[in-house]
C-alpha cells in the first residue's frame, strides 16, 4: 500500500473515522436531572446502532482508504471497492440519522422523567458519518480534496557549476551511465563530435544550445500520486506505472499529454499531468 497515493479527502475519511469510533464508547441516550451514579449504555449497548452505524462507518471508511492505496483496485460485481466504501458511509450517516428522531429502547425507557433524548456518543456518531460521507462523495470533485495527503519530496537545490552531481539513477542532475543527456566522463557529449581512433584529443568548443523542436525541453518531474503511463502507440492498456517520490525524464510533449521515460528505459504517454513538480 502507498501511503503517497492517499489524498486530504482520505484524511478527512481517517479523521471521521477516528470521531466515529471514538463515539461508539460514549452515551446511546440521556434522561434528564439524572443522577452521576447511573451509567448510562454506550453505542455499543446497541446491536442496531453498532452494525448500522459504527461498524458500516469504520468499514466504509477502511474500504475507501485501502482501494485509494492499491495499485489496481479489485472489483466485486463490476464496482470496486473505493465505491462499495462511499455506499457505506451513506447508510451509515443516513442510520445515525435515524436513530437520532428514534432513539433507540425509546419505549423501553419511558419513565417519570419521559423519553430518553439523543446523547453524546449518538450525536457525535452522526457528526462523524456525515463527515464520511461527504468526503467519500466529494473527493473525486472538490480539487482541494484531490491533492496528495503526504507531498511529495522535494527536489534538491540546483548544484552550482562545475560541482560534482548527487549520485543515483531518477534525480535530477545525476550522472546517469549511459542516460538520456548525462554522458559518461571521457565520452563525448551529445552533439559534440567523436574522437579519431588513436589522436589526440581536441580541445572542446563551446557550442550555443539548439532549441529542440517545437521550443520544448526535455525536463525532469515528479507525479503527486501513482499515474498509469501508456504505450505511444495509443493502447489503452498501461505499460508501467510512475509512482510518487521518483523523478522521471519527460522527452516530448503531445498537447496536453508528456512522453515518459522510466528507469528501465521504457517510453509512454503520461495523459494525466495535473500537479506534477518540475525538477
Amino acid at each position: 500500500m502507498n501511503i503517497r497515493s492517499l489524498t486530504r479527502g482520505d484524511g478527512v475519511v481517517i479523521g471521521a473515522a477516528v470521531l466515529l469510533l471514538i463515539a461508539s464508547f460514549l452515551d446511546l441516550y440521556s434522561f434528564d436531572d439524572v443522577p452521576d451514579s447511573v451509567d448510562l449504555p454506550s453505542l455499543w449497548g446497541s446491536g442496531p446502532v453498532v452494525f448500522s452505524v459504527v461498524l458500516a462507518g469504520i468499514i466504509g471508511a477502511a474500504l475507501l482508504v485501502v482501494a485509494r492505496g492499491l495499485p489496481q483496485v479489485p472489483k466485486i460485481a463490476g464496482l470496486d471497492l473505493g465505491q462499495f466504501g462511499a455506499a457505506f458511509t451513506v447508510f451509515a450517516a443516513w442510520s445515525a440519522l435515524g436513530n437520532i428522531f428514534d432513539v433507540p429502547g425509546g419505549f423501553d425507557n419511558i419513565n417519570d422523567r419521559g423519553a430518553p433524548s439523543p446523547g453524546i456518543g449518538l450525536i457525535l456518531a452522526l457528526v462523524a458519518t456525515l463527515l464520511l460521507a461527504a468526503a467519500a462523495l466529494a473527493t473525486p470533485l472538490v480539487p482541494a480534496l484531490k491533492g496528495a495527503l503526504v507531498p511529495a519530496p522535494r527536489p534538491a537545490a540546483a548544484q552550482p557549476y562545475g560541482a560534482q552531481p548527487p549520485g543515483g539513477y531518477g534525480y535530477p542532475g545525476a550522472q546517469q551511465p549511459g542516460g538520456y543527456g548525462h554522458p559518461q566522463p571521457g565520452q563525448p557529449g551529445p552533439g559534440q563530435p567523436g574522437q579519431p581512433y588513436g589522436g589526440q584529443p581536441q580541445p572542446q568548443q563551446a557550442q550555443a544550445p539548439q532549441p529542440p523542436a517545437g521550443d520544448f525541453s526535455p525536463f525532469w518531474f515528479a507525479v503527486p500520486v501513482p499515474r498509469p503511463l501508456f504505450a505511444e502507440d495509443g493502447s489503452p492498456t498501461p505499460i508501467a506505472e510512475l509512482a510518487p517520490g521518483t523523478w522521471y525524464l519527460a522527452v516530448e510533449q503531445r498537447g496536453a499529454a508528456l512522453v515518459a521515460q522510466t528507469q528501465d528505459g521504457r517510453r509512454g504517454v503520461l495523459q494525466d499531468t495535473s500537479g506534477i513538480q518540475r525538477g
